[in-house]
């Protein structure tokens, strides 16, 4: 299996699978329960995205690292060598491989933002700890990698809880599964909190005969999660048609989310659409719909 495909299409798929949605400004906002369905939405896809940005630093900073710790991921996913990450000069960050060698596992990676702030080429101002432990190489089927966050914080938003990905693809395919469990991620600027627990399973679907081609790739995308936020909303939910996601377009084309919050009996959908490649998805209650923006 490619190891630099795999990991940055687990990069890809989990900013695909946890993409961010905003209201369409079209759209009639006199519905109060179907604004609440997409504010659960958006809920949850703001936790998850914040996830989905730490795993993505880990393998980066472990790639950095690759050629002395041999975890080898594939250069450039997020970090650089030469700590490029850093827009002030000189790298603000540190990285610390536990042990040292090519053939010791597990091994321990903790990136180190300090406690006054570390700007990245995305702008954001990163703070604190995110600890990565790799139980052998990623790229080998049945690998771990189990994240945990120290005083962790992106811009405005504190972060907490924990993620672990697991490489269950095969010889002739890419599949990896992704869960969060204790995820909190708090505005320090308004005290709003928002917390979620999820599984995520992706798995290809074509593609498989071209192993460094990334045009002819596609994935299935599975999962379920639950949350609840400050504003005393509790959420269940899951993908009950799997997400099509092919890796020439940057939303999914298919597939539908169904949620419930609080004691509704009804169920709310995303619906991600038809199959073209767009970045439009509906959000629908009780016979309404709101159009929305990935």
């Amino acid at each position: 299996m490619n190891s630099f495909k795999l990991a940055s299409a687990v990069i890809l798929a989990g900013a695909v699978t946890f993409t961010s949605c905003k209201k369409n400004n079209n759209v009639i906002n006199d519905n109060p329960e179907l604004n609440t369905a997409v504010s659960v939405a958006q809920n949850d896809a703001k936790t998850s995205q914040q996830f989905n940005d730490v795993f993505g630093i880990a393998m980066g900073a472990n790639s950095s690292d690759g050629a002395w710790t041999g975890i080898g991921t594939g250069a450039g996913i997020i970090y650089k060598p030469g700590g490029e990450l850093s827009t002030l000069g000189a790298q603000c960050f540190t990285v610390d491989v536990v042990p040292k060698d090519l053939a010791t596992w597990p091994k321990t990676v903790t990136i180190d933002f300090g406690t006054t702030g570390c700007q990245g080429t995305d702008g954001k101002v990163r703070k604190g700890k995110i600890i990565a432990v790799f139980s052998s190489p990623v790229y080998q089927q049945g690998a771990t990698l189990s994240i945990t966050l120290d005083g962790y914080s992106s811009d405005s938003f504190a972060i907490a809880g924990n993620l672990t990905v697991t490489n269950t693809g095969t010889s002739n395919h890419i599949g990896f599964k992704e869960e969060i469990s204790g995820g909190q991620l708090t505005n320090t600027n308004t005290g709003a909190w928002y917390k979620y627990d999820g599984t995520r399973t992706e798995t290809q679907i074509a593609g498989m005969s071209t192993p460094i081609d990334f045009s002819d790739d596609a994935y299935q995308i599975t999962g379920n999660g639950s949350g609840s936020t400050s504003a005393n909303f509790t959420w269940a939910g899951e993908i009950t048609t799997p997400l099509i996601w092919k890796l020439n377009c940057r939303w999914p084309g298919q597939g539908i989310f169904t949620f419930h919050w609080n004691q509704n009996t009804d169920a709310a959908t995303l619906n991600y659409g038809d199959g073209s490649c767009d970045n439009k998805a509906t959000v629908s209650y009780k016979g309404f719909s709101k159009d929305i923006t990935l």
